[in-house]
């Protein structure tokens, strides 16, 4: 099971800054004025040859007092409640605030472990004042500067250490677990019960029914699998922005823990930027991907209907489109099983192991037409191709010169692949490797 680390704090104290260091991305926008970070930006990370996830709770705030401390109560519950590990992040040129001093009570009452990062400390002067914030009652300190990564390291050590035990669940070996995952009321709940003719979960017209991840076993048709509805969302008071955080948290792991994730999208809505930000986790992730467009009996259709939205889905996903897409209804169960097919597909296609000879044969030649680009005059040669041992197909190519060689050329030799292979709806590593 994954780990998950949530950042929580008052805006403007760096939240965003830290994550992008965590994360080594600048995906989180960055900037002096508060309420910058309205969605919740999640990634992946790994220290010390552990990986974990981060979510960044920065959330839009109104300018209202009042508002602002009960959106940040709300930010701080959700992600204790979710998360492993807490970042409570402070910012040693403001000081202890008023604000600290709520999230942190409400940390203190928590049982998760927490980390009190005191932000922007760049130099020595800055390492006394941070002593204030001792007075939050957290324990030990860690002076940052998620600017610059100063004290991050240290920070890290301690928090890959306090990751919980987690005992290794009983689960049946080679039976493969398909998610089905997305927006809240897509119709994630329909579309399993529509699978396995029994209404076993609950679906209702309100965004939040499902709480929890819920697994059901599939051994129909030759088939045997566990179908996964995501555990959605929460019914919190209409707060939208906290609906969608909930929905992220506990899709991480969800995904994480599957094999292929069935991802649908409301025929009525279009592709959305949550969409988008779902099929970017799996990918990340690499996991299998199916596109499932629900709905699709509510929407007036002519001949090119199918065309056309399929168009809009692969601009929004690209570069990554080698990825079926079906056009389905849970509720009048067209397609459905047409869905299921092409999942156990997917998961078919990310297990196959290729013959070294065959890949050899193919790469090689395909080098040979259109070799790498030289740089400062030096010839790049590829030699040697071969699929490695892991659970995601991955490939290594061995050259002379591996540093040179950039992801023009690193995706031209995936399409290659894709050409002669089928990898459709599973993400492929490629490695060049010193001969």
């Amino acid at each position: 099971m994954s780990n998950i680390v949530a950042i929580v704090g008052r805006p403007n104290v760096g939240k965003s800054t830290l994550f992008n260091r965590l994360v080594e991305s600048r995906k989180a926008i960055v900037n002096e004025t508060s309420g910058v970070t309205r969605d919740r930006n999640y990634g992946k990370s790994v220290w010390n040859g552990v990986d974990f996830s981060v979510i960044d709770t920065g959330g839009y705030v109104v300018n209202s007092d009042d508002i602002f401390e009960e959106e940040i109560r709300k930010q701080v519950a959700l992600a204790i409640d979710e998360a492993d590990v807490i970042l409570f992040a402070v910012d040693v040129e403001g000081g202890v605030t008023d604000l600290d001093q709520e999230v942190a009570n409400i940390l203190r009452r928590s049982k998760k472990p927490v980390f009190l990062a005191v932000n922007k400390v760049d130099n020595h002067a800055r390492i006394i004042d941070s002593h204030e914030f001792y007075s939050l009652g957290l324990g030990e300190l860690y002076c940052i500067s998620a600017m610059t990564g100063g004290g991050t390291g240290e920070l890290l050590d301690a928090v890959v250490k306090s990751f919980p035990k987690k005992d290794k669940e009983e689960v049946e070996e080679n039976i493969p677990h398909f998610a089905v995952v997305g927006r809240p009321n897509v119709g994630k709940s329909s579309f399993i019960n529509a699978l396995i003719g029994v209404e076993r979960n609950i679906v209702t017209d309100v965004a939040g029914t499902t709480r929890d991840a819920i697994n059901t076993r599939y051994n129909k048709f030759g088939h045997d699998f566990y179908l996964v509805d995501t555990a959605g969302l929460r019914k919190k008071a209409k707060v939208h922005e906290d609906l969608e955080f909930y929905s992220v948290l506990r899709s991480v792991r969800t995904i994480e823990e599957s094999d292929v994730c069935m991802l649908l999208i409301d025929a009525t809505r279009g592709v959305e930027s949550q969409d988008v930000n779902i099929f970017n986790l799996m990918i990340r992730n690499k996991k299998g991907v199916v596109i499932l467009v629900n709905k699709w009996d509510l929407i007036e259709k002519d001949n090119a209907s199918v065309k056309k939205f399929t168009e809009q889905i692969q601009e929004r996903i690209a570069p990554f489109v080698d990825v079926p897409i079906i056009f389905m209804s849970a509720l009048t169960k067209q397609r459905i099983f047409k869905a299921l097919e092409t999942a156990v597909e997917v998961y078919e296609n990310r297990k196959q192991k290729l013959k070294t000879s065959a890949l050899n044969d193919l790469l090689l030649n395909a080098i040979e037409k259109y070799p790498p680009p030289s740089v400062k005059g030096k010839y790049i040669k590829i030699k040697y191709v071969t699929q490695l041992p892991s659970p995601t197909p991955s490939f290594a190519l061995f050259a002379n010169l591996p540093q040179y060689i950039k992801d023009p050329y690193r995706r031209y030799i995936e399409n290659q692949i894709r050409d002669n292979f089928n990898f459709s709806g599973v993400p492929l590593q490629i490695f060049f490797r010193k001969k």
